[in-house]
């Protein structure tokens, strides 16, 4: 008889299907086909579910149509990231009915680019903070040598129910508080950096019910592909490298982390 093979189901919670496969990177836009190679090869090795995640209002729209292009298998989010903090919020909030979004982000603070100037970075984050409030939904948290300001004003603010830092890049005290404040760390490629050891180190102290896991594609590739553009297809490795933290098998990490994103984002677990 032959061998049962048993795919693992992943959800990559957090990438940019809308920015480009590997030859549009940057360039403003992925043709629908090569996004819907992109997608179909995700799912072809277990990554069944995709969050592309909206950095400014055209971009959240751009977002919204390759989810609307793919349901079922890609969510969107509608956000304005620090990094465009300068344009505002307006035309951000009518994205929220839309059924293809399911977040509010990416937003937060960066003070390493401040490509925005500070006080606008803090303004409009409030601002989705309060959106995410209001409406009930998941906050996707970008934070870059901004720590005390972001509990600051989610202090403030008060911090949604559901609160995810992505991509996160702090050391174990900055773990403990976001984990203090009832938010989900969602871990990216950089676990697999031979140099991250705080990544590493705040994914060994947390729970395995508050992590989830994100490619940030085309952004952030993964060991052993860097120096390519990244690809939700290989999630899995993020996988493996918490799994190697943790001293777990990657069945577990990968269960775990689609319960967490089902229940964090209000899917379907299947």
């Amino acid at each position: 008889m032959a061998e049962r093979v048993v795919t693992l189901r992943w959800t990559d919670d957090h990438c940019h299907l809308h920015h480009g496969g590997p030859s549009h990177v940057g360039h403003g836009g992925a043709p629908a086909g090569e996004v819907a190679v992109v997608v179909d090869d995700a799912a072809s090795i277990g990554v069944q579910r995709m969050i592309t995640v909206g950095c400014d209002v055209a971009d959240s729209l751009a977002a919204i149509a390759v989810a609307a292009a793919h349901p079922g298998r890609v969510w969107a989010t509608a956000g304005v990231h620090p990094h465009e903090a300068q344009h505002g919020v307006d035309g951000l909030e009518p994205l929220l009915a839309r059924p293809e979004v399911v977040a509010v982000g990416e937003c937060g603070l960066d003070f390493h680019y401040d490509h925005s100037p500070r006080q606008q970075q803090r303004e409009v984050f409030a601002a989705q903070i309060a959106l995410a409030q209001a409406h009930d939904l998941p906050l996707v948290i970008h934070t870059r040598e901004a720590w005390d300001e972001t509990f600051d004003l989610l202090t403030a603010e008060g911090v949604p129910r559901r609160t995810v830092f992505h991509c996160f890049t702090g050391d174990a005290d900055d773990a403990r508080r976001c984990l203090d404040v009832g938010g989900v760390l969602s871990i990216s490629g950089i676990v697999t950096f031979k140099s991250a050891d705080d990544v590493r180190t705040a994914v060994a102290l947390a729970p395995l019910d508050r992590l989830m896991v994100e490619t940030d594609s085309p952004f952030l590739t993964p060991v052993p592909h860097r120096g390519r553009p990244n690809l939700p297809g290989y999630l899995p490795l993020v996988g493996a490298g918490i799994a190697a933290v943790k001293g777990l098998g990657l069945d577990e990490v990968a269960a775990a982390t689609w319960e967490t994103a089902s229940s964090f984002y209000a899917l379907d677990a299947g």
